[in-house]
C-alpha cells in the first residue's frame, strides 16, 4: 500500500484567533497541524512532531521570534515561513538572514498563505533533484551546465556562482548581504553595484524577456529570488 501520510505543519503563534484561523484553513487543505504558543514549546514540538514546514510568528511571549529562528536553524532544515505584523524592510531582512525561507506580513489572505506554503514545499522537493528546473530554465549543479529554452547558456564564473546560490535557495528571497558574502567573500560589502550589473547580465542571458523577468525577481530593499515556475 502506498504511504499517504499528510504533510505536517507546525505553527508557532500565541494569538488564539490566528491559531483557530490557521488550524481551520490548513486542516481543510489536508495538512496535519500542530500549534504551539511559545518558543519553548516550539523547540520541543519541532523535535517530536517532525514537521515538514514551520509557520513562525515573531512576537512570542518568552523569546523574540528572530532568536528562536536562529536556534531552530542550528538543526532544523525544513522550510520556515515567518508570519508577522512587523512590516519594515529591516525586519524582513533580519528574519531572512536568520534563516527564514519566506516572510508574510499580517494580515494576509488565505490564498496567499497557501501559495507561499506550496512554493516552500516545492523548493524542498527541488533541492533533492539532480537537475534544477523552473519553467524553461535548467541548471545541472554537478556539471555546471545551464540551459534556457533548450539552448546552452554561457556564464562567467561569477554569474554562475550567483545563479547557483539562487538555485540552492529557489523560491526564497536571498538577501543582498547573503549574496555579497557568499559570492564575493570578504570584498562583498563594496560590490553592491557589481551585484546589480551581474543580475542584469544574468537576466539578459536566461530570461525570455529581460525587461520583464520571469525567473530572477527583485525584492526591493531586501534581495533577489529565483521564482519557481511550472
Amino acid at each position: 500500500m502506498v504511504d499517504t501520510q499528510p504533510i505536517k505543519i507546525l505553527a508557532v503563534d500565541d494569538e488564539k484567533a490566528i491559531q483557530r484561523f490557521l488550524r481551520t484553513i490548513l486542516e481543510s487543505e489536508g495538512f496535519a497541524v500542530q500549534i504551539v504558543d511559545s518558543a519553548a514549546a516550539a523547540q520541543v514540538e519541532a523535535a517530536l512532531f517532525k514537521p515538514d514546514l514551520l509557520l513562525l510568528d515573531l512576537g512570542l511571549p518568552d523569546m523574540d521570534g528572530i532568536d528562536l529562528l536562529r536556534l531552530l536553524r542550528e538543526w532544523l532544515t525544513v522550510p520556515i515561513i515567518v508570519l508577522s505584523v512587523r512590516e519594515r524592510e529591516d525586519d524582513k531582512v533580519l528574519a531572512l538572514d536568520a534563516g527564514a525561507d519566506d516572510y508574510l506580513t499580517k494580515p494576509f489572505g488565505i490564498a496567499e498563505l497557501l501559495a507561499r506554503i506550496r512554493v516552500a514545499l516545492r523548493r524542498r522537493v527541488q533541492a533533492v533533484e539532480p537537475v534544477f528546473t523552473t519553467g524553461e530554465l535548467a541548471v545541472d549543479i554537478a556539471t555546471r551546465n545551464v540551459t534556457s529554452s533548450g539552448a546552452e547558456v554561457t556564464l562567467t564564473p561569477t554569474e554562475y556562482e550567483l545563479l547557483r546560490l539562487l538555485v540552492l535557495h529557489a523560491g526564497k528571497v536571498v538577501t543582498h548581504n547573503m549574496i555579497l558574502s557568499q559570492v564575493w567573500g570578504e570584498a562583498g560589502s563594496s560590490q553592491q553595484q557589481v551585484l546589480r550589473v551581474t543580475i542584469s547580465n544574468l537576466r539578459y542571458k536566461i530570461e525570455p524577456n529581460p525587461a520583464r523577468p520571469r525567473y530572477l525577481i527583485t525584492e526591493p530593499g531586501v534581495g533577489y529570488k529565483l521564482r519557481l515556475v511550472d
